[in-house]
């Protein structure tokens, strides 16, 4: 499952319609783009009636953030989901969670992330209670998944660092990197003795 894309569908309500502007917005031009003014011109409202779904940029910000948290937390609950009953079974899902997406689905959802914490972060870093509050559980999810201390946390910090390496253009791995990274994790998937 992907995040929606902006504009997507030409019928959307107003609400997503501005949502999806914003995103687009900080995308493109970077947080200070975003304005209402400029949210509500690229969503095709007035100003109006941005100022009815948001009072203001943060709570624009906040919805853009509680978005993408129940964004991530639906498509972790449906990877978790995929995978056989048993130990190591949230790791595993973490691991194809991180890894199972082509380079540009990839790419894809972590520049749209990225624009969004960014965008969250730089306003004010107490936006993202609710993104800390989805990984809380996932991290939860993986101390509870029946493997050795550190294995499943392992395996999530890789796939942070990924996604940190890609926002932050810090280094992207090769085809073949990806393939032995996500091999070695592999081997932290066996349950305890």
């Amino acid at each position: 499952m992907q995040p929606p894309t902006p504009n997507q569908h030409p019928l959307a309500d107003a609400r997503t319609r501005i949502l999806d502007a914003a995103e687009t917005l900080v995308r493109t031009r970077g947080v200070s783009g975003l304005t209402l003014e400029a949210a509500a011109k690229q969503a095709g409202v007035s100003k109006g009636g941005l100022l009815y779904h948001f009072a203001n940029k943060e709570a624009l910000l906040g919805s853009l953030l509680g978005r993408l948290a129940d964004f991530v937390a639906r498509d972790f609950e449906a990877s978790v989901a995929a995978q056989p009953e048993g130990p190591g079974r949230v790791a595993q899902a973490v691991l194809n969670w991180a890894f199972g997406l082509t380079p540009e689905a990839m790419n894809e959802r972590c520049d749209r992330a990225a624009a969004v914490f960014l965008a969250a972060f730089h306003h004010d870093p107490l936006l993202l209670d609710p993104m800390r509050a989805a990984i809380a559980k996932i991290r939860a999810a993986v101390a509870a998944d029946g493997l050795p201390p550190g294995h499943g946390g392992a395996i999530l910090a890789a796939g942070d660092g990924l996604f940190m390496a890609r926002i932050f253009g810090l280094y992207t791995p090769t085809d073949g990197e990806m393939r032995d990274i996500r091999a070695a994790l592999s081997t932290l998937l066996a349950p305890k003795p």
